[in-house]
């Protein structure tokens, strides 16, 4: 409970008399721009930061876990052991159970030396307090079990491999999850999440939202998706230009309240302002007239009285819109043969692409299937061990990352900076690209070393959007914006008449953007024409089995009805239809008797052995469906929040993988005894 905080920073306020209670079971959505002081509140929750005035006071034994984005976590010990061992109190009890277990052993000595009814009783008093300590060392154990530290491990995306790995070895958004992680197993009774999606893909998101909406406890939660925020909370504190403020309700709420707050205080400024008009038209009119003197005296007063309306302050939002781009080739890039690895580690293999001008693609699925690898090798920032990348006619490209904003020079000024991106771009272009990412006036000379995440995140797209191109790659570029930016830089990636390919984890952002979806998975990229909710919508269908009758239909139909060719291991499908044979001269009967009995001996041999490829070659097309389907519904995020589910799915998924590798075995050696035969009798 906040108890009238304040907090500065130099000039700039954070908080000012600042009183707000936080109920056990809250869940509250923190908004409000950039530097607005939405991190400063959490750590002053986590007693990270101290306050200038008032006090912060908690109920006694809360437990109170903070999820930063500034995360510096060290290794030394494996991944389940960090989670497990991160409950605090653990320690405590094993001291407090080895020293009963030793004040026991010298108990008992004594006793055994001298035994009497002191000793006795010291003997009881000791064994109660070690019973007592097994019994919370055995409470602890089952409230937090390693095989649910494994469950939560495994809904952010970890494989099980993973839980015996040095955190060391993990990448910086993998240690964030597992810090998740540890916070999730914890239980705390006030979880403060400060972006917890930042760095996860979308399946992890979607068991994220599912685990979070069954959380019981308190939570306060900042976050620029604004679908994920829908979902969770039912409460808002929100720095406004006035100060912060609460609303019930979501976020959608929220803008409905601030809209209605809008035109109710525009219209009481209006009904005063007519109301100050008639009181000044009155007494300027009356003045004069004896008899109208009270009055004018009593609109006087009125006047003076009356209350000054502030209208609605509107929070500054960054705005661009793009100028027309230069038109390009109709074919903005082609992607053929693509293969790139890592050692032995293959991230795509055989991805053919081509994107045409104008398509919006958002590039969706799980970390580490190479969404991040696959714009990389496209912005030429990596090479690749195979296929070519090849642009269109006229394509010019920009490129935007993550980690560019970590690559922005400390010594330049937000303007230089800027600037050295376009050397053609005047003055007045430069700084009315940084004013519509916020940074206006002295703002544009401070040195860019000096700027918060968030800061740096804007310029780095500044510095993209001044000199844009017509082909744009995006990677994660709502990562360290607030919610406001976010929903912004969406509006204005709508006016860019460009090609723009883009990995967002965002899927309010990619909603509004994507005209065409790419699925990374599995080495493979699967193109989905069309928006990312008609690609759910298909994945659901897929997941349902809604396609499974067609296939079936289809897979009947591909049965041979008269097998005319083996086919080779490139091609299973076996020739079918009619054979339709050229007139041949008469012949005689005993001729016609030889080759019948000729062609039963033959089928005799080769009919059993042509069965046997048919029926594999069926087999192995009845696997293949139904792993496409298992692997459309694991690339699904609403598999994530069902967790027997996705452990049927990928059980079945590996299981039915073995029996494809072996079957295909068996094929191929069944195909070249079948044509070792059909050559040994050809030739008799």
């Amino acid at each position: 409970m906040f108890e009238t905080v304040s907090l500065g920073f130099g000039k700039k306020t954070i908080v000012e008399d600042l009183s707000l209670r936080l109920g056990a079971s809250d869940r509250i959505g923190l908004i409000g721009p950039n530097g607005s002081g939405k991190t400063s509140l959490l750590r002053m929750l986590a007693g990270q930061q101290g306050v200038d005035n008032g006090s912060i006071r908690f109920a006694r034994g809360v437990r109170v876990g903070y999820l930063a984005q500034d995360l510096v976590v060290e290794g030394g010990q494996t991944l389940a052991a960090f989670v497990v061992n991160s409950v605090p109190g653990r320690a405590e009890l094993d001291a407090r159970l080895a020293e009963a277990e030793a004040e026991l052993g010298s108990a008992q000595a004594a006793f055994d030396v001298t035994p009497g009814e002191a000793e006795q009783e010291r003997l009881m008093e000791i064994a109660e307090r070690l019973a007592d300590a097994h019994e919370r060392v055995a409470h602890f154990d089952a409230l937090y079990t390693e095989h649910e530290a494994l469950r939560i491990l495994a809904g952010l995306g970890f494989v099980a491999s993973d839980s015996g790995r040095d955190l060391g070895e993990f990448s910086g958004g993998w240690k964030m999850r597992a810090v998740l992680a540890a916070l999730l197993f914890q239980q705390p009774d006030l979880l403060l999440l400060d972006e917890p999606t930042n760095h996860l893909d979308m399946p992890s998101v979607a068991w994220f939202a599912a685990y979070l909406k069954r959380y019981q406890r308190a939570f306060i939660l900042v976050s620029h998706d604004r679908e994920f925020l829908n979902e969770q909370i039912s409460r808002v504190v929100s720095f406004e230009p006035e100060g912060v403020r609460t609303f019930g309700g979501n976020y959608e709420g929220y803008l409905k309240q601030r809209i209605e707050e809008e035109v109710l205080l525009e219209n009481r400024a209006k009904n005063l302002a007519r109301e100050r008009e008639k009181a000044e038209q009155f007494i300027e009119r009356f003045r004069a007239q004896a008899s109208k003197a009270s009055g004018v005296q009593s609109r006087v007063k009125a006047l003076e009285k009356m209350d000054e309306v502030k209208l609605f302050q509107r929070r500054q939002v960054m705005r661009f819109e793009f100028p027309p781009c230069e038109r390009g080739g109709d074919v903005s890039l082609r992607v053929e043969g693509l293969r790139k690895a890592y050692g032995e580690h293959v991230v795509l293999e055989g991805v053919d692409l081509v994107v045409r001008r104008g398509e919006k693609i958002g590039i969706i699925g799980v970390n580490g299937a190479g969404k991040t690898t696959l714009l990389r090798a496209i912005a030429g920032e990596i090479p690749v061990e195979g296929g070519t990348i090849s642009f269109g006619n006229r394509v010019k490209v920009g490129y935007y990352a993550q980690h560019h904003a970590d690559t922005l020079h400390g010594d330049r000024t937000l303007f230089e900076e800027v600037a050295a991106q376009d050397g053609a771009a005047s003055q007045t272009r430069v700084r009315s690209v940084l004013g519509a990412f916020l940074f206006s006036g002295d703002d544009v000379d401070k040195k860019i070393r000096v700027l918060s995440g968030g800061e740096r995140a804007r310029v780095a797209l500044a510095r993209l959007l001044v000199k844009p191109g017509n082909v744009m790659l995006m990677d994660e570029p709502t990562n360290h914006l607030d919610l406001d930016s976010s929903e912004s830089l969406a509006e204005s990636l709508r006016t860019y008449d460009g090609t723009l390919l883009f990995v967002s984890h965002n899927r309010s952002f990619v909603r509004k953007l994507a005209t065409r979806i790419w699925d990374v998975s599995g080495g493979k990229v699967e193109t989905y024409p069309g928006t990312l909710d008609e690609y759910m919508e298909s994945m659901r269908r897929r997941r349902d089995g809604e396609s499974e009758v067609k296939g079936e239909k289809a897979l009947q139909a591909a049965r041979p009805v008269h097998v005319t060719a083996v086919p080779g291991p490139g091609n299973r499908s076996a020739k079918t239809g009619p054979v339709v044979q050229a007139a041949a001269p008469a012949r005689g009967k005993e001729d016609r008797r030889r080759e019948a009995e000729l062609r039963n001996e033959r089928n005799k041999v080769l009919g059993p052995m042509r069965k046997k490829v048919a029926e594999m070659e069926a087999r192995i097309a009845g696997l293949e469906a139904q792993q496409k389907l298992r692997s459309t519904a694991l690339a699904d995020p609403a598999t994530y929040a069902d967790d027997k589910l996705r452990a049927k799915l990928l059980s079945e998924y590996q299981k039915d993988a073995d029996a494809l590798e072996q079957l295909t075995g068996r094929w191929e050696t069944s195909v070249a005894e079948l044509e070792a035969a059909e050559a040994e009798l050809a030739a008799s």
